[in-house]
């Protein structure tokens, strides 16, 4: 049986395949162009590349060719690596992870949007950033009737398919068909002041459909792919990372035996990376049992917890698996269809439902200042990383708001805890704990002056403490009685003298 009569049902949809060449011609320069992602997971394979063959071809010949890129967070080499490689992107929102991109941005050569996830479905909708051009979409199959079946991630597809004048859909049969069902799409949001209650109250509820819609005479191109995404190998815990899981879990452990929180916890959101997955690892191995989970993306550790069965059921809105994680999530994919959820961005990461279902938030951070203030996104205050991501609309709205990162960075060169962060994506009001190898620093309730006190002789790294202490006594002398005490000269040295020449020990001023 041909591959599209397998996956491309639909007669008319089938009457538009084309080539990726064929369909990314039909996307104009300065358009701006939403395309699927999220974290490596569910973005188009074909039609980016071809795209970027042909800017390059129109710039080779003096025509400057560039496009706004809007997606659901970060892509994969073959989408914002080959766009940025040619310089084809004049805009980038809201997220991103790619090299060349974080190059151009910091270089001027890309402009940069970085907002909270949760945003920017809604603000298409409200029109703030003008309208969509064109929605390039990765799908897993379309149906008969033309109905979608998503892909490995659900991002902002929803609102693409919605709003863009012409939709190119890529077909990956390269991605498992048993993902049908897998998926909650929810149809019922609304722009004010028309807006409803959603009716989500527990991690598993499904209040939507397995499959996206589109209007299909917006369809200009269908495009067959047979490309896997970009699944990422993650390191085995170190011992760093395993001391500040150990931390969190014996914290965990203490919320449990004062009551604040019960054996099964609440629903956990986890970032990505290394640390969350050494904590996921601490929580599949601990106490605690009928887990759930309510977060922006699955990976490694939380697939691990379904299969032992201490996680019970995992909302989010993508896949990010390592390629083994990938292997085993693909060979049991009837298994785990009945245990996880994806969702489009705007409800995995909705401010309401995350405060309403009160979950405990997890993510990684820069570096943290002495009074509680987190930078997840610059170096030096200046020079972006990534993005701030869904951090924020977690850390606002959960009922536990936890930032973790090592003491130190660069060999210890580095303090990632100083006197006042470069740059603040996260003030002392939206953060809880910060947690590093050296311990846990429970800032509830404590006023800054209590705050630093403890941040300093919890998770600052010994070699550091001295420069620190010395930083808070002095600031104190200088300035009896006031609330925050700062010494701003000396709080951006920290940054700009030392950071530079990596020797912030105990010889800081």
């Amino acid at each position: 049986m041909p591959l599209s009569v397998s996956r491309i049902q639909n007669p008319l949809l089938l009457q538009r395949l084309m080539s990726a060449e064929a369909a990314a011609a039909l996307i104009p320069a300065g358009a701006h162009v939403g395309m699927s992602g999220f974290t490596g997971a569910g973005y188009p394979k074909a039609v980016p590349q071809a795209l970027a063959a042909r800017i390059a071809a129109e710039n080779a010949a003096g025509r400057e060719f560039r496009i706004g890129l809007w997606t659901g967070a970060s892509t994969a080499p073959e989408l914002d690596g080959a766009l940025a490689k040619v310089n084809g992107v004049e805009m980038r929102l809201p997220y991103q992870s790619d090299p060349t991109s974080r190059k151009r941005i910091n270089a001027g050569e890309m402009e940069y949007t970085d907002i909270h996830l949760s945003h920017v479905a809604q603000y298409v909708w409200f029109g703030f950033f003008g309208k969509l051009d064109v929605a390039v979409i990765e799908v897993a199959g379309i149906l008969p009737d033309g109905r979608l079946i998503p892909s490995t991630s659900v991002g902002n597809n929803k609102t693409w398919l919605d709003q863009a004048d012409k939709i190119i859909l890529e077909v990956n049969h390269r991605q498992p068909a048993a993902l049908e069902g897998m998926h909650d799409i929810y149809y019922g949001t609304e722009r004010p002041p028309h807006r409803v209650p959603i009716p989500l109250t527990q991690v598993s509820d499904r209040i939507g459909e397995p499959w996206l819609r589109c209007d299909l005479s917006k369809v200009v191109a269908v495009v067959e792919t047979g490309q896997g995404d970009r699944n990422s190998v993650f390191a085995e815990p170190d011992a760093v990372s395993r001391s500040i899981a150990g931390h969190l879990i014996e914290f965990l452990q203490q919320e449990v035996q004062r009551g604040r929180l019960t054996p099964a916890l609440l629903p956990l959101q986890s970032g990505v990376g290394n640390i969350a997955n050494a904590v996921l690892d601490g929580l599949n191995a601990g106490p605690f049992e009928g887990l759930t989970a309510y977060t922006e993306v699955l990976q490694d550790g939380m697939l691990a917890m379904l299969r032992s069965g201490k996680l019970s059921f995992a909302s989010a809105t993508a896949l990010s698996l390592s390629p083994a994680a990938a292997a085993e999530f693909e060979a049991h994919i009837e298994f785990y269809r009945s245990r996880i959820l994806l969702r489009p961005q705007e409800i995995s990461n909705h401010p309401e439902l995350i405060r309403r279902l009160g979950l405990i938030a997890m993510n990684a951070m820069i570096e943290a200042d002495i009074y509680g203030n987190v930078n997840s996104t610059h170096i030096m205050g200046s020079s972006i990383m990534n993005g701030i991501g869904g951090s924020g609309d977690f850390a606002r709205n959960a009922y536990l708001s936890i930032f973790m990162t090592p003491s130190t960075a660069k060999d210890g060169a580095i303090s990632c805890i100083v006197p006042m962060v470069s740059h603040v994506d996260h003030t002392e009001h939206d953060v809880q704990i910060i947690v590093t190898e050296h311990g846990l620093a429970d800032l509830r309730g404590l006023s800054p002056k209590e705050r630093a006190t403890l941040v300093i002789e919890r998770c600052a790294h010994p070699d550091y403490r001295p420069a620190l202490r010395d930083y808070v006594a002095r600031a104190r002398a200088g300035a009896p009685g006031l609330h925050t005490p700062h010494l701003l000269d000396e709080a951006f040295a920290w940054h700009t003298r030392y950071l530079r020449q990596g020797t912030m020990r105990t010889d800081a001023p």
